[in-house]
């Protein structure tokens, strides 16, 4: 007889998050997540417990496979070079990967993991990116509270614009949306005396 394949939890979290992208978190439940692997629901029950531990790693597991490969895309750039493919990464993501876009981004975690994921505090009270932020501080002779509402403004319209993605029966394209969220942002970026050649960080 050959050799039973353990079931790790990185197994587990993998074909739960194949769920997700696939049908949504109301798809990922023990007997699924077995299902998928080809196995009985006792490994995914006894690396995890609960649905709420399985979803409340593959919370973690999700936003890292939607944004671990920003860091290396922006590594090195200019700064609002960088500025615009954090944008840019955001917007495919929502575009790519809705059901799994959703789940980190716009669900009540109370509602689809259990139990309250984010900070209780107000989001407003965080610094908007960043990572762009400390770039175009670094890089700009611009007032850092000036560059501060910028890059907090373009978040939340790129956010809208990833709502509209999802959520439009007549779904806004991403390279439409690329455009929408450049034009605005070079705008914004103009009004604070950053004037950057035009075209120069979108057409890429």
């Amino acid at each position: 007889m050959g050799r039973k394949t353990q079931i790790t939890k990185e197994m587990i979290l993998e074909a739960a998050y194949e769920l997700l992208d696939e049908s949504g978190i109301s798809a990922v439940a023990i007997k699924s997540v077995a299902a998928k692997l080809g196995c009985s629901t006792q490994p995914v029950s006894w690396q995890f417990g609960s649905m709420t531990e399985l979803k409340k790693e593959l919370f973690e597991y999700a936003a890292v496979k939607l944004y671990a490969p920003l860091g290396d895309a922006m590594q090195g750039r200019e700064a609002i070079e960088a500025f615009f493919i954090s944008g840019k990464h955001y917007l495919s993501c929502a575009c790519d990967h809705p059901h799994v876009f959703r789940f980190v981004n716009v669900d009540d975690t109370t509602e689809t993991v259990g139990e309250q994921i984010y900070s209780d505090k107000s989001i407003f009270n965080l610094q908007f990116d960043a990572e762009a932020f400390k770039m175009l501080t670094s890089q700009y002779d611009v007032p850092a509270e000036e560059i501060g509402k910028v890059v907090r403004d373009m978040v939340i319209y790129t956010h809208g614009l990833a709502l509209m993605m999802m959520f439009d029966s007549f779904r806004l394209s991403k390279d439409e949306a690329f455009r929408m969220m450049y034009d605005v942002g070079m705008k914004m970026l103009k009004s604070i005396g950053i004037d950057p050649p035009t075209g120069s960080y979108f057409d890429e």
